[in-house]
């Protein structure tokens, strides 16, 4: 029981705002069409999170602490400065979804939520580390994945218009419909997480089993993680199926009036359905958003510390990574906006993690008897290739 836990906290950033916002879109717009994406995307994740959580698990290391001993003093201060914009990127996404759910929720102007989510994300993340805990953060992270998938069950039950058949034509590949290649483009660059992959690295350490421990029991470790990563992306898998379903429904409901924007979202919910099933919706988005930033702000930590040898305090690190997003929402700038241009730019750190990880994880003298058989650092290498190409083709179009 120990060993469990860290893959609930990488969970997080499968269900995050951007999550929230493409499924709907997606949904709305094309109903079930797109289902399997996020399920094919989904066993990618998993086997992404399984190779990070190996990774650390057979070294005693993170994959930047890694990069650190490999690699030189130039390359891996380029290497921390792109993981760096990633963590920032991804944190700006993350609070305009808490923004957006402190708005739908209180009706607070979009600055007022933009402080307002600063201090509540500054003060549980203080809370939960405290001393250097990290149980309780995984227990809330849990908990808060729980939270978001109940809230969208919620919404699914109540506004219908749901279609067994539908959303099982929905697993059989298709690209059909206009801007389908666009959305499953999307929904791959907003599955697979860079900062994730640093962080779990680094979360499956001092849990009772040491490196030398790990490379000398591999049958138990590999059960152990992909214990770990089924329960925790499964879930999250789970929840961006049921966003999907959740967009297909309303869509239908409003005879396609509704085209998956957030905020006219939570109007629908409150005027077709009533105001429980729009508060559900403000609550699981606030969720998504509030949760996301502790691991965005964790992620930036493991990769300052094992890129450039440095750490800094919690709270300040918490600063630095929200300040640009808050500054952000404070002037003004369009929330769609922002979360589009979030997308963009975590996109494009997506090929630089997972060389990394395929990288390392093929390299015996690190793994010993945990290094990828030929097979699975094929297999790995393949998805990850179509991972990045898919991620980067989504940043130049978004850019041109």
């Amino acid at each position: 029981m120990p060993t469990l836990g860290p893959a609930f906290v990488a969970a997080i950033a499968y269900v995050d705002p951007g999550n929230v916002a493409t499924n709907l879109t997606a949904g709305a717009t094309l109903g079930y069409t797109l289902v399997w994406v996020v399920v094919v995307a989904s066993l990618v994740a998993v086997l992404v999170q399984f190779q990070a959580a190996k990774l650390g698990m057979a070294t005693g290391r993170s994959l930047p602490e890694l990069c650190r001993r490999r690699f030189g003093k130039w390359g891996n201060r380029v290497l921390w400065l792109q993981a760096e914009v990633v963590v920032l990127a991804t944190d700006l996404a993350e609070f305009v979804g808490a923004a957006i759910g402190l708005q739908l929720l209180f009706g607070m102007p979009v600055a007022v939520s933009a402080g307002a989510t600063a201090v509540v994300s500054l003060l549980l993340l203080l809370e939960l580390r405290r001393h250097g805990r990290t149980r309780p953060f995984e227990l809330a992270s849990a908990a808060a994945l729980l939270l978001v998938g109940a809230g969208v069950g919620y919404d699914i039950v109540f506004v219908g218009h749901q279609s067994a058949g539908g959303l099982a034509s929905g697993l059989i590949p298709n690209l059909g419909g206009d801007g389908a290649l666009l959305l499953a483009m999307g929904i791959v660059g907003a599955t697979v997480m860079p900062h994730a992959v640093y962080l779990h690295s680094a979360l499956v350490q001092g849990r009772g089993i040491s490196a030398q421990d790990a490379r000398r029991q591999p049958a138990l470790v590999r059960r152990i993680l992909r214990l770990d990563c089924s329960l925790a992306l499964g879930l999250a898998t789970m929840i961006n199926v049921s966003m999907i379903a959740l967009g297909a429904g309303l869509g239908a409901a409003t005879n396609g009036a509704w085209a998956g924007d957030l905020v006219a979202a939570h109007g629908e919910l409150a005027a077709r359905i009533g105001g429980a099933a729009a508060l559900a919706f403000a609550i699981a988005l606030l969720s998504s958003g509030v949760s996301s930033t502790g691991v965005g702000t964790l992620a930036g930590d493991v990769v300052m510390r094992g890129f450039l040898g440095r750490r800094v305090p919690v709270h300040v690190r918490r600063i630095i990574t929200m300040a640009p997003a808050v500054l952000a929402l404070l002037a003004g700038a369009p929330l769609t906006g922002l979360l589009v241009l979030s997308q963009v730019v975590i996109s494009l750190g997506v090929p630089v993690a997972l060389f990394l990880l395929v990288y390392f994880c093929r390299d015996r003298t690190l793994m010993g008897s945990l290094t990828n058989a030929p097979l699975t650092t094929a297999i790995a290498a393949a998805a990850a290739a179509v991972v990045a190409l898919l991620a980067c083709s989504l940043s130049l179009i978004w850019l041109l």
